[in-house]
Protein backbone atom coordinates (compact mmCIF):
# COMPACT_ATOMS: atom_id res chain seq x y z
CA UNK A 1 0.00 0.00 0.00
CA UNK A 2 2.97 2.63 0.70
CA UNK A 3 4.24 2.44 -2.93
CA UNK A 4 0.50 3.17 -4.44
CA UNK A 5 0.51 6.44 -1.96
CA UNK A 6 3.88 7.42 -2.44
CA UNK A 7 3.67 7.35 -5.94
CA UNK A 8 -0.12 8.78 -6.15
CA UNK A 9 1.09 11.72 -4.66
CA UNK A 10 4.33 12.22 -6.79
CA UNK A 11 2.64 11.83 -10.20
CA UNK A 12 -1.11 12.24 -9.31
CA UNK A 13 -1.71 14.65 -6.97
CA UNK A 14 0.54 17.09 -8.77
CA UNK A 15 -2.00 17.60 -11.45
CA UNK A 16 -4.69 17.93 -9.58
CA UNK A 17 -2.69 20.73 -7.39
CA UNK A 18 -1.48 21.90 -10.88
CA UNK A 19 -5.87 22.07 -11.71
CA UNK A 20 -6.88 23.46 -8.74
CA UNK A 21 -4.41 26.27 -7.93
CA UNK A 22 -2.93 27.75 -11.81
CA UNK A 23 -6.03 26.48 -13.90
CA UNK A 24 -5.27 28.15 -16.86
CA UNK A 25 -1.85 26.63 -17.29
CA UNK A 26 -2.33 23.18 -15.43
CA UNK A 27 -0.61 21.01 -17.33
CA UNK A 28 2.39 23.12 -17.51
CA UNK A 29 2.14 23.34 -13.56
CA UNK A 30 1.86 19.94 -13.50
CA UNK A 31 4.92 18.88 -15.84
CA UNK A 32 7.11 21.49 -13.33
CA UNK A 33 5.94 19.55 -10.25
CA UNK A 34 6.71 16.55 -11.13
CA UNK A 35 10.03 17.65 -13.10
CA UNK A 36 10.94 18.92 -8.93
CA UNK A 37 11.66 15.06 -8.73
CA UNK A 38 14.90 15.96 -10.04
CA UNK A 39 15.52 16.30 -6.28
CA UNK A 40 15.83 12.73 -5.94
CA UNK A 41 19.64 12.99 -7.73
CA UNK A 42 20.69 13.11 -4.04
CA UNK A 43 19.95 9.90 -3.23
CA UNK A 44 22.94 9.01 -5.95
CA UNK A 45 25.33 10.33 -3.10
CA UNK A 46 24.03 7.68 -0.51
CA UNK A 47 25.31 4.11 0.14
CA UNK A 48 23.46 2.44 -0.70
CA UNK A 49 21.38 4.37 -3.43
CA UNK A 50 18.15 3.20 -2.35
CA UNK A 51 17.17 1.64 1.66
CA UNK A 52 13.54 1.38 1.82
CA UNK A 53 14.04 1.84 5.35
CA UNK A 54 15.54 5.15 5.79
CA UNK A 55 13.52 8.02 5.80
CA UNK A 56 14.92 10.39 2.96
CA UNK A 57 13.67 13.91 5.16
CA UNK A 58 17.01 15.24 6.64
CA UNK A 59 19.30 12.43 5.33
CA UNK A 60 20.01 13.24 1.76
CA UNK A 61 21.25 17.15 1.31
CA UNK A 62 18.57 18.38 -0.80
CA UNK A 63 16.09 16.75 1.67
CA UNK A 64 17.20 18.72 4.81
CA UNK A 65 15.05 21.01 6.24
CA UNK A 66 17.59 23.59 5.77
CA UNK A 67 17.10 23.21 1.86
CA UNK A 68 13.50 23.13 2.99
CA UNK A 69 14.24 26.93 3.55
CA UNK A 70 15.12 27.78 0.51
CA UNK A 71 12.24 26.06 -1.24
CA UNK A 72 9.72 28.18 1.07
CA UNK A 73 11.59 31.20 -0.19
CA UNK A 74 10.89 30.09 -3.70
CA UNK A 75 7.09 30.50 -3.21
CA UNK A 76 7.18 34.02 -2.80
CA UNK A 77 8.63 34.86 -6.34
CA UNK A 78 5.98 34.42 -8.97
CA UNK A 79 8.29 32.66 -11.27
CA UNK A 80 9.11 30.27 -8.87
CA UNK A 81 6.05 29.99 -6.85
CA UNK A 82 5.37 26.55 -8.98
CA UNK A 83 8.55 24.99 -8.35
CA UNK A 84 8.68 26.03 -4.23
CA UNK A 85 5.48 24.21 -4.35
CA UNK A 86 6.68 21.19 -6.00
CA UNK A 87 9.47 21.16 -4.24
CA UNK A 88 7.78 21.23 -0.60
CA UNK A 89 4.59 18.91 -1.85
CA UNK A 90 7.78 16.31 -2.77
CA UNK A 91 9.76 16.63 0.68
CA UNK A 92 5.76 16.12 2.33
CA UNK A 93 5.44 13.06 0.10
CA UNK A 94 8.77 11.69 1.26
CA UNK A 95 8.21 12.47 4.67
CA UNK A 96 4.95 9.96 4.41
CA UNK A 97 7.50 7.16 4.17
CA UNK A 98 8.70 8.24 7.20
CA UNK A 99 5.50 8.36 8.82
CA UNK A 100 5.02 4.66 7.19
CA UNK A 101 8.16 3.25 8.65
CA UNK A 102 6.80 4.76 12.30
CA UNK A 103 4.06 3.23 12.39
CA UNK A 104 4.12 0.08 10.37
Amino acid sequence: MQPIVHYSLHFLVPGLIGYIFFRKEWKKAWLLIILTMLVDFDHLLADPIFSPNRCSINFHPLHTYYAMIGYVILLFFSKTRIIGIGLLFHMFTDYQDCLWMKFY
